[in-house]
């Protein structure tokens, strides 16, 4: 029998340690202002890595309003394109 793997599969806090978080959620603000809200990633507003890293650490997924929210915060001093 096939499982079903969905967003929240094996959903657990504390995937990455605290450390690592920040150092990333640091990397993604200093990124997006230097390149006015972009990486090589892709542009802020449409990409992941600060949902995936909140799955990963916090437990949590951020979805819809929430995480446009999150990301809002985040990247105030950033031009957002």
């Amino acid at each position: 029998m096939e499982k079903k793997v969905a967003c929240d599969t094996g959903l657990r806090k504390g995937i990455i340690e605290k450390e690592i978080f920040d150092r990333e959620i640091s990397l993604c603000k200093q990124l997006a202002k230097e390149n006015k809200g972009k990486c090589g990633w892709g542009r802020c507003k449409n990409c992941g890595v600060i949902a995936l890293l909140y799955k990963l650490h916090e437990g949590e997924l951020l979805e819809g309003e929430k995480l446009k929210t999150i990301k809002t915060a985040m990247f105030s001093g950033a031009k957002s394109n």
